[in-house]
């Protein structure tokens, strides 16, 4: 049987086995809903306590601030909808930039037609903005600023701290979507000057289904979802015990682990794609301490057919984000970097995972070396 190289990590990761045990114990025993007044709803309570406590210890914050939700899509409609709902009287000013995730576009494209100013910051060919530009945009009717602090596609990395600091001048909320950074890179919302940051549980090897929003506790953000009451009558549904488990226990083990064996797997397979003729990459892979490999080839036009040639030798990559991979459309984020009219429609996006091994790295780049070489000939 072939065995597999899953290099899409970025789209999700495979649960890990402890977790799928611990996540299969709260299902079996602890399985009570956790507004109930009895023993049975005491015992889920206290997971969700366990699991508010560890994200806050990653964080740096309170355990009270944790917000649990369907994931990182909700994650992010919330802070960006509800905030700028909720101030605007203060003004109608929201900023984010050019290569967010949809969710976080989409909110925003809504909002406009609600009637709220919105700019779209540009990004260098690095896929990172402009302090400066920033700062020339702030007015005093902005009340919320939106970037994400990792790029699903490229991989690239915002200055979230040196944005935090420009932020504590000015009145707007910070909203980070730190979806493919949590427990990856540091990010501290307190000492950052973050006022609200989404993350979630599937790019951690944890369940899908499960996510979080921090919310500064000197913040009034009303709820997106209502109806129940829970979580503090910030966000109304019976609580996912068993994902939340799975969110605890994935952010402990990834964290714990670190980012040292994802960047040394990372450099090996770049050293491998640099061997093949004709080979571009998107944005600056080396630069980034991410999982993320964006990456194109001279006369190699069609991701999707290459993409598909290689998963028939087992190797599972991505055309870019899971979210438009089945869309026809050129990437955005690629758009906005500048890529070549060949990488929009050519490129292929590679993401590590924490089960990811070395030798697997030098069997994806000759698996890969192949298939280009093939649509070459075509």
């Amino acid at each position: 049987m072939q065995k597999e190289i899953y290099l899409d990590n970025s789209a999700t990761t495979q649960v890990l086995p402890q977790i799928v045990d611990r996540m299969t114990e709260a299902m079996l025993k602890n399985y009570g809903n956790p507004s109930s007044l009895h023993r049975k709803g005491f015992e889920s309570e206290k997971e969700l306590k366990k699991t508010r406590s560890t994200l806050g210890d990653i964080l740096k914050t309170g355990s009270s601030s944790i917000y649990f939700c369907s994931g990182g899509t909700e994650a992010n409609n919330w802070a960006i909808k509800s905030t700028a709902r909720r101030y605007k009287k203060r003004g109608n000013h929201l900023i984010t930039t050019k290569i967010e995730h949809a969710s976080v576009l989409h909110s925003f494209k809504e909002l406009e037609e609600e009637g709220f100013e919105v700019t779209y910051l540009p990004v260098n060919d690095k896929g990172v903005i402009s302090l400066e530009d920033l700062k020339g945009l702030l007015k005093e009717e902005t009340i919320l600023i939106s970037i994400m602090h990792v790029n699903n596609e490229v991989g690239s990395i915002m200055p979230i701290e040196d944005i935090g600091k420009i932020l504590r001048e000015s009145k707007a909320l910070f909203h980070v979507d730190a979806i493919q950074s949590f427990c990856k890179l540091d990010i501290w919302p307190e000492k950052w000057g973050i006022d609200l940051l989404s993350l979630s549980g599937h790019k951690i090897h944890g369940p899908k289904g499960i996510g979080a929003l921090y919310i500064n506790d000197k913040l009034n953000i009303p709820a997106l979802i209502v109806g129940g009451e829970q979580e503090a009558g910030k966000r109304s549904g019976t609580e996912n015990v068993q994902g939340i488990v799975g969110l605890g226990e994935a952010a402990k083990i990834i964290k714990g682990h670190g980012n040292s064996k994802i960047i040394q797997l990372k450099n090996s397979l770049l050293n491998g794609l640099k061997k093949i003729s004709g080979v571009h990459f998107n944005g600056q892979p080396e630069d980034y301490h991410t999982p993320i490999i964006n990456v194109w080839f001279q006369g190699v036009d069609k991701a999707e057919v290459l993409l598909h040639m290689c998963e028939e030798d087992g190797l599972f990559v991505s055309t870019g984000s899971a979210c438009h991979s089945r869309h026809p459309k050129p990437s955005h984020v690629l758009k906005a970097i500048g890529a070549k009219n060949e990488a929009l429609y050519g490129a292929i996006r590679l993401s590590i995972g924490h089960q990811n091994q070395e030798h697997e790295m030098e069997q994806a780049a000759a698996i890969i070396e192949k298939r280009v070489k093939e649509l070459r000939q075509l």
